[in-house]
């Protein structure tokens, strides 16, 4: 039996949608304990190299660049909520305006983020949140017949 889940199930009500066309935490978000302490800000999702990154809502690039050794883009989403999406190698530039679901990128490769994984992270009012507050949960895999 395989399973099936793309990102077209799990959009949250909110205007917020996954990045990723499959939908797949390998690394959840692990809060630290104050500004300066380890912990994991943001989710890891399955992206193999070269899958198509999308907005995970409506906004505006502020951001293109290298940041250390892997492509960063960051948009800002109004309301003080900024995401970032890494590693990227970018299709827009700074300035451009993007719909939820629009192709920002595609899966590039370096940084922290386990080898054919993306990192999301998104602040709100400049401080790192679970992105699955905006997201929802993961849906469910649906088990469908092999044969």
């Amino acid at each position: 039996m395989a399973s099936a889940v793309t990102a077209d199930s799990g959009a949250a009500a909110s205007g917020w949608r996954w990045p990723t066309d499959t939908i797949r935490i390998v690394v959840a978000y692990d809060a630290p304990a104050h500004a300066f302490a380890a912990g994991h800000r943001g989710i890891d999702l399955l992206a193999p190299a070269g899958s198509p990154l999308r907005a995970p809502a409506d906004g505006v690039v502020v951001f293109v660049g290298v940041v250390v050794d892997r492509g960063v883009i960051t948009i800002d989403h109004g309301d003080g909520h900024l995401s970032s999406l890494e590693p990227v190698d970018a299709l827009l530039p700074r300035g451009a305006h993007v719909r939820a679901g629009d192709v920002v990128g595609l899966a590039g490769a370096g940084g922290h983020a386990t080898p054919g994984s993306v990192h999301l992270g998104v602040r709100r009012h400049g401080q790192y949140i679970d992105p699955l507050s905006l997201l929802g949960r993961p849906p469910r895999a649906v088990l469908l017949p092999c044969c």
